[in-house]
């Protein structure tokens, strides 16, 4: 067993720091921030952040089914829960505000960014270990709590993005996030060196998913049409 002389999370994030600047320097999330973002990037971004919810929260429900203890089972039964509650948020709240109708979203098909970070996710939750299960989940939480935070303290006044930057400052939100991050400590210090790889492995590549979902989110960027093929 490979001997671990700092939280293994850690680790995590300093490999990949790189990667969350870049993240945090996206024109997507400073736009956000300044609120220049434009009405139709936010609403593409909203339509494909509901589609990811429910199943990064199949996901997540996976991961209990495969947890260790009664607590890590609860903790990502309840996150699993919370991600639904706020993907059928989004369509009571933020849709209705920026004028998304039901059918809006219904015909929205999955972006490629979508496809490939939900795919990723629902692949790994079935087919990995629990500890690189974990791995693949926390960048949504970390890196979204992390990059939340800074557009939270960068916002503009009379900021029309403001309702939704204010959900990133929730301390439930960071609450979880912190107890996640110390369920992957824990598990980490009782992992072999393959094991703790493939947890490294897994964090960066869901951690340039997430990236790629903001970049893409940006750029409106679809499916070119199949008429365009061939």
């Amino acid at each position: 067993m490979q001997q671990i002389t700092q939280p293994f999370s850690q680790i995590l994030w300093q490999e990949n720091l790189p990667l969350y600047t870049a993240t945090l320097n996206l024109p997507f999330n400073q736009e956000l921030a300044a609120g220049t973002l434009s009405k139709d990037a936010f609403s593409h971004y909203v339509i494909q952040d509901a589609h990811y919810l429910l199943a990064y929260g199949r996901a997540l429900a996976i991961c209990a089914a495969k947890a260790y203890d009664a607590d890590e089972v609860i903790l990502f039964s309840e996150a699993a829960k919370v991600a639904i509650v706020v993907e059928r948020s989004l369509h009571d709240g933020f849709m209705q505000a920026f004028g998304i109708s039901c059918e809006d979203f219904l015909n929205t098909p999955l972006t490629l960014a979508c496809h490939h970070y939900t795919s990723y996710l629902i692949a790994s939750a079935y087919a990995d270990s629990y500890p690189v299960v974990l791995a693949s989940l926390l960048p949504c939480f970390w890196i979204y709590a992390k990059v939340g935070q800074d557009i939270y303290d960068k916002s503009l006044p009379n900021n029309p993005y403001q309702a939704w930057i204010d959900t990133y400052a929730g301390e439930e939100f960071h609450e979880a996030v912190r107890k996640v991050i110390e369920v992957v400590d824990k598990v980490a210090a009782r992992c072999d060196e393959d094991t703790l790889n493939k947890m490294r492995q897994a964090y960066a590549y869901a951690a340039k998913l997430e990236w790629l979902f903001w970049e893409s989110a940006y750029h409106q960027t679809h499916w070119r049409s199949l008429d365009m093929i061939g």
